[in-house]
């Protein structure tokens, strides 16, 4: 039991929500706006917090969880008037670097990666195995359109130039954000939005981040020693905590693996 003394001041808080993992992939465990809403939303709401930290180590995903994320944060930063410091740790990149930039300011380690502002769409294709083993591939669609980039099919140019034309306008989106949220912070560099990652040195000189430094000698120096860190994380389903998800769980832990490998990490 703790005794409040009135008219005692009490030692600033921050709240910290840690991100980490790839956004919106299959896994349980995965980054999603839906699981991260109550967390969010008990960190600014919870003992009115002098600010907010976000510890970020993420690959990036879903273009569509990342900004619905990232909105959220925007949304309970101005609701509370709580600002929203971002510290990266190996990793801020692509959806990972869309949420880093939902803060209104962003730190990272000196070896940490941060970027890749662009959008990627991978797939296979198994025609000619198909062909090979004998197999027909049967589909019938209503709408020309409707099985488009099917991977048990050739590929087709029109249906490259349609996916060009999706992946183009969502990274139109993210340069958006990234330019409404770093403003005139960010350099004059052909280079910033082509998918191009950089250590955090480099992404600082860009515009990219405000700093290099780690979280708590940062908060410290600009909330004082007595700071009081609050804590706040996902929790994962219940399944998981008890091992019974396993092939799903290895399946996303795969997945999110060779998210991070694409970074050299």
């Amino acid at each position: 039991m703790s005794l409040r003394i009135p008219f005692l001041k009490r030692p600033p808080t921050v709240a910290v929500v840690r991100l980490a993992g790839a956004i919106g992939m299959s896994g349980r465990g995965s980054l999603n706006d839906a699981s991260l809403a109550p967390v969010l939303e008990r960190a600014f709401k919870k003992g009115k917090p002098s600010a907010v930290a976000l510890e970020i180590n993420s690959p990036g995903g879903s273009p569509v969880q990342s900004a619905l994320i990232g909105a959220r944060i925007r949304r309970l930063a101005e609701e509370h008037n709580v600002p929203v410091l971002a510290f990266v740790e190996d990793v801020a990149a692509s959806g990972g670097y869309w949420l880093a930039s939902a803060a209104d300011e962003i730190f990272a380690d000196a070896s940490s990666v941060v970027g890749s502002i662009g959008v990627v769409s991978a797939g296979f294709g198994a025609h000619v195995f198909l062909a090979r083993q004998g197999v027909e591939r049967r589909v019938h669609t209503a709408g020309e359109s409707k099985s488009m980039l099917d991977p048990f099919r050739p590929e087709k140019e029109e249906d490259v130039a349609r996916l060009k034309v999706l992946l183009n306008d969502i990274h139109a989106n993210f340069i958006d954000h990234v330019t409404d949220r770093r403003g005139a912070k960010l350099a004059d560099d052909a280079s910033l939005f082509t998918g191009e990652v950089w250590l955090a040195r480099r992404a600082e000189a860009l515009g990219l981040i405000d700093g290099i430094g780690h979280l708590k000698p940062v908060l410290e120096a600009r909330f004082g020693r007595k700071l009081r860190l609050r804590r706040y994380d996902a929790k994962k389903p219940f399944l998981s905590r008890i091992g019974l998800s396993v092939a799903e769980d290895a399946l996303a832990a795969v997945e999110e693996r060779a998210q991070f490998a694409r970074f050299g990490l």
